[in-house]
Order: C-alpha cells, then structure tokens, then sequence
C-alpha cells in the first residue's frame, strides 16, 4: 500500500479518535518517529513523544482531583510544553484557557479567577504569572516550564515516572478563550459542546504526509491556535513554531523548513513586503501552498502585493472566537472581489442591519449579524447581559460592521465602537486606511474621529512611514492630496499626524482606541 493509500485509510480511525480527543494519537501510531513540533530553538518532539506526555499530563491531572469539565490554564510561549499540555486536555475532558502571558499580573489573575482554573501551566519567563497564580485560590496543581517558579513543581518532575501509554478512557474536551477586551475585561467565550474539525478540511487545504504547518503568531491567540497548532495536530503534520516576529527569519524558515502552509496577519504582510527586494529575493518559498489570513482587515493593495509574490495561495477567513459560520475566499475568487472577505455562507446566514434593526440593502453598511448555529451556540463565560445584548434573534454580532454587495459578497468597514460621526454622517476609518497605505511613503495607517466643536469628530489620518521618509509639512500635505484623489471629500482626513509606532494587538489589529485616547483627554466620547 502506497503512502497516498496509507494516509486514506487512516481517514476513518481519525474521525472516530476525534470524538474522544485521541486523533493525535492515532498520528503517533502512523508516524511514531516523525516530528510533531520543532520549538524556536530547534528542539524536536517526536509524535509519539508528544502523545506520551500528553497521557502522563492527563493522568497527572486525575491524580490532582480534577474531574472532567473542570479548568486548566496555560500561560506559556510558542513551544512543545504548550502543545502537549494542550493535547492532553483535549482528551482528558478539561476545559482549557490559553492566556495571554503578555497581560499585566492583575489581568491574568482575573483570566485565572474569572475561568475558574483548578489547575495553571505557567513558564518560567512569564514573571507574571507566579504572582497572578498566588491570587487565584482555586488554583492546587501549579506546574513550572521551563524553569522554577516558587511553590510550583517542574513540568519534568511532575510527569517523571507516570504511565506514557494511551489512556483507555478518554472523554472530549473543550477550550474557552477569552475576548481581547477593547472595552472592559475581557470575556470567556463558552461553548457547551466542543467543536471537532473533520478530516476532509484538511484535505481541502491541501494536507499531506510531507505538509510543514509554521506558527508565526501567538499561539493563545485564537486564529494561530486553530490554524496553526490544532490544525497541525489534527492533519499529522510538523508543527514549527517561532517565538517573535522577525520578517527575514521567517522568510528563512520558510525556505530551511520547506513550510506548506501558515497563518499570518495582514501586518505581517505588510512588514514581509517592506524588506529590500534583494533580502526578499534571497530566499525560496516555493514549498508555501497554503497561507490563511484574517483577524484583521487587509487592505487590497497589500494582498495583490501578497498574490503577486506568493502566488494565488491566499485564503483568507473572516470569523471570530464566538464562532458562527465563517466566511472563506481564496485568491482566485478574491482577485475577481477584491477587498471581499468571501460570499454570505449558504447553510448559516449572516444579516446587515441598521440601529434601528432593519435590514440593510446591498452596498449600504451596518452591524454585522450571524446566525447561531443549532445546538453550537456560545454565551460569554457568567455574563448573561453581555451575551443578550449580542443577540438579534438567532443571530450575534461581534460589534463588525460591513456591506453585501449586489452579489452577495461581504465587505468590511470597521468596528462600530470606531465609527467616526462627523457631522451626523458615519465614516468609516478601514476605508479610509485602505487608500492611505497605497501612497508610496505609507508603512501603516490608522485613521480616527477627533474632537471637533462644530462637527462633532473629524477625520484624522495617524501615519507610520517606510524607512526613508522623513515627517514634513510638505509630506503630509502630499499624502492628503493623494487620499483627495481616491476618496469622496467626506472622507478626506482633514489633518495627519505622523507617529514612529502604531499600537496593535498580538491579532494585528490597530488598537484604535489606544491611537485616539490622547486626541480625547479631558473631552467625553460615546463608544
């Protein structure tokens, strides 16, 4: 039997493992000796290694009294520990809660609380996260990688000596991640029923035995968890993970590691496309077949960038943790929609409706609804007002805002705690930055209402410049020229300020509320 064949019959074990938690191991009795991650420094996990640490970390689990459904928290980098500790919950039945190791000491002790973790993995270099653990009291099975923690026992030390063997009653379990909380803390989004990814996904991604998955991104985010670690370990590839965002090491590991396929954002776009085009030219990435993106808003001419040089690779999704049915495009289609995130999903619809609840008709933007899927349905983790508010009917909102055009494909404008109101009209600040960032002096854009006696906002341009480009007078002047040229005048911003950072979060996203709160001291802004 040919691999190809080999790999086909594997199909059914793995469906069936899924529904238990128990896919990875299947892989580690395929392919024992193939690497299953390959950390930042070049350490390797072999899938049946992986496999075996996932079962002790199971059994460890039990031994500390947690039952099924109870929380686990995971506050660690890009490495093995995290997949394994990962795996293991899966097919333990724990609820499991990546946090974000770069929140303040105070903000990860509410993760841990507010999750009710009974259980916390905690790195080493995270010096926050001993001291948010001290005030979580529900926390009795504290767990150090890569080093000590006080009053933590070492991950080596707490798995040595249990059983490595598969556990022969595994139960399905779940995850709860946490919203990015741009307005008030941040929310656990729970789902009573976990979501498994059928095999014939990978498939359609273009999977095989000699598929090379890179995690760029963080990989507690969401976007980098599904895609990039769970989509590794479901479709039997080697996971290479990397620690920080470097634009040339990644080009060299894409060449070095000969990667298949990856997750970015479209900042990572935009920082791979300002190399010098002898550093780009340097390196081959012709083993990429599959680059995934979203999370963010990519501006077209950043994408034909992207097409041109990687070639029609690109699929992006637009989607969030709250779920609901996703939209997909890949670049063939997009090249005939550019700027669309994809078409209005056929089985679970999604709505644009006004504030006042109407629908809107095509190429008119509003709030963005998607239909609840039977059964799947999420509520944020003990806040049921935040859950109703949401709701129209079996549909949410995620706070997006966008339009339908006369075919049926979705564009986005924006959020609508970043709508700028100027003068009662509505204009939105993602339009806007989508032509900046095509001047040729543009790095990065971030558009926002400041105040104004008369108009209420006005429409600023914050702008971060390629190298080379100094700020001026003149400069600013010219960019606004350019923007007068491609947008209607309501539009235009009326000033520019140019800034040598623009704050976004570990998605990509501009954090435009952190651009605009100076412009706002001392003055009351509705959001």
């Amino acid at each position: 039997m040919d691999a190809v064949m080999e790999r086909e019959g594997l199909t059914e074990r793995l469906e069936a493992a899924s529904l238990t938690g128990m896919s990875l191991a299947i892989w580690a009795q395929a392919q024992p000796n193939k690497a299953c991650v390959i950390d930042p420094d070049g350490r390797t996990r072999s899938y049946a290694e992986v496999n075996a640490n996932a079962n002790r970390l199971v059994r460890l689990l039990r031994k500390a009294g947690l039952q099924p459904l109870d929380s686990v928290a995971l506050i660690a980098s890009n490495r093995g520990e995290f997949v394994e500790v990962m795996i293991a919950c899966q097919r333990g039945g724990y609820r499991l809660t990546p946090v974000n190791w770069h929140l303040a000491t105070d903000e990860i002790a509410y993760t841990l609380n507010d999750c009710e973790a009974k259980a916390a993995f905690c790195e080493a270099r995270v010096a926050t996260s001993g001291p948010a653990v001290a005030q979580a009291p529900a926390i009795t099975l504290k767990v150090a990688i890569g080093g000590g923690i006080p009053g933590f026992v070492s991950y080596e030390e707490a798995i040595s000596g249990l059983d490595p063997s598969d556990i022969d009653d595994p139960v399905l379990g779940n995850q709860m991640l946490y919203t990015s909380g741009t307005t008030g803390r941040p929310k656990g989004v729970y789902r009573e029923n976990p979501v498994t990814v059928p095999q014939a996904m990978y498939a359609l991604r273009g999977y095989d035995e000699h598929s090379v998955q890179l995690c760029a991104g963080p990989a507690y985010h969401a976007a980098p968890l599904a895609f990039d670690v769970r989509g590794a370990m479901g479709a039997g590839a080697t996971l290479v993970f990397m620690d920080k965002w470097d634009s040339e090491h990644t080009l060299r590991t894409l060449q070095e590691r000969r990667v298949t396929h990856l997750h970015l954002v479209p900042i990572m776009f935009q920082r791979l496309l300002a190399l010098p085009a002898e550093v780009k030219a340097r390196y081959d990435i012709s083993s990429v077949i599959y680059i995934v993106h979203g999370a963010a808003p990519c501006p077209p001419e950043v994408k034909f960038a992207m097409i041109d040089w990687f070639g029609p690779v690109l699929s992006e999704y637009y989607a969030g943790s709250e779920g609901g049915a996703g939209f997909m495009i890949d670049s063939h289609e997009w090249l005939a929609k550019p700027g669309s995130v994809g078409k209005r999903p056929v089985l679970l619809g999604s709505r644009i409706l006004d504030e006042q609840g109407a629908e809107c008709p095509p190429n008119v933007s509003g709030t963005i609804y998607h239909q609840l899927p039977p059964g799947g349905a999420f509520t944020y983790y003990k806040d049921e007002k935040k859950t109703l508010a949401s709701r129209v009917g079996d549909h949410f909102t995620m706070g997006d805002m966008g339009y339908f055009d006369d075919d049926g494909y979705l564009f986005l404008t924006g959020r609508s705690a970043e709508t700028i109101i100027s003068g009662g009209v509505n204009i939105y600040p993602q339009e806007v930055d989508n032509e900046l960032i095509k001047h040729d002096a543009v790095a990065d854009s971030a558009t926002v209402g400041v105040p104004h006696d008369e108009w209420g906002e006005q429409v600023k341009a914050v702008i971060l410049l390629k190298p080379g480009y100094q700020p001026s007078d003149l400069l600013a002047q010219e960019i606004l020229a350019f923007a007068r040229d491609s947008l209607p005048a309501f539009k235009v911003p009326r000033s520019l300020d140019f800034v040598t950072e623009l704050p976004r979060s570990e998605a990509g996203k501009i954090q435009r509320n952190k651009v605009r709160a100076p412009y706002w001291e001392g003055r009351a802004r509705q959001i």
